[in-house]
């Protein structure tokens, strides 16, 4: 049973979120503010999901998530009810995995995180096992889940790992956005495509000198090129 850690300020918000994950057999912790969450996080590593409103008082939901990123890789969807491209950019670029605007439906709530969860299980098995790679000066080691730049650490979102991998792995291919959503954030995703834009974009930016090597195929998607090579 997968357990998720529902954070939000409004207790009406939280109960309703509890009632529909618990129905879909999900174990639910809560809490009210970034600081408990920290604190929740750091005395408890069972938790699978985390569900982030971002207005909250005191720290907001950007700080929260770059503070538990620090230690854990747990997947972060966070709550929202400004929805304009920059506060989707901040808060993907703050290690959040999905982007849900309120007013929300519940059951779209469900269907986001059984696909965010289903595509971290997946994404993990596949990485497991798997050696350093070595591209020019980039360095992606799948098993420890680092990226390297000329030597650098560059840290990295989990949705910004799991597609560069996935580029990776399938170099040279070309990619199309279908392709692409499908396999990083499932099948059933009822995101906006643009948000696959948004992350190649953190992408290019965590890569530097070597964005270069993520083509943009206009009218298609994507195609990871190591120009190296």
């Amino acid at each position: 049973m997968a357990k998720l850690l529902i954070v939000d300020d409004e207790a009406g918000i939280r109960q309703i979120i509890r009632k529909y994950a618990q129905f879909a057999g999900y174990e639910v912790a809560e809490a009210a503010s970034g600081m408990a969450a920290i604190d929740y996080c750091r005395e408890n590593a069972d938790v699978d999901l985390i569900v982030m409103d971002i207005m909250m008082p005191e720290l907001d939901g950007f700080s929260a998530c770059r503070e538990i990123r620090k230690t854990r890789d747990v997947p972060v969807l966070m709550l929202s009810a400004r929805g304009e491209e920059y506060d989707r950019i901040h808060g993907f670029e703050a290690g959040g995995d999905d982007y849900v605007v309120k007013p929300f439906s519940p059951r779209e709530l469900m269907l986001r995180i059984e696909a965010i969860l289903r595509r971290s299980a997946g994404q993990k098995q596949a990485g497991a096992g798997k050696d350093v790679l070595q591209l020019g000066g980039l360095s992606i080691d799948f098993s420890a889940r680092l990226v390297f730049v000329d030597g650098e650490r560059r840290n990295m979102s989990p949705k910004e790992y799991d597609l560069l991998f996935y580029l990776v792995q399938n170099r040279g291919r070309a990619l199309t956005r279908e392709k692409i959503i499908t396999e990083i954030w499932g099948y059933d995703y009822y995101g906006d495509d643009r948000t696959l834009d948004t992350h190649i974009k953190l992408l290019r930016k965590s890569l530097g000198p070597y964005a270069s090597y993520i083509v943009t195929l206009r009218g298609v998607g994507y195609r990871f090129e190591d120009t190296e090579h």
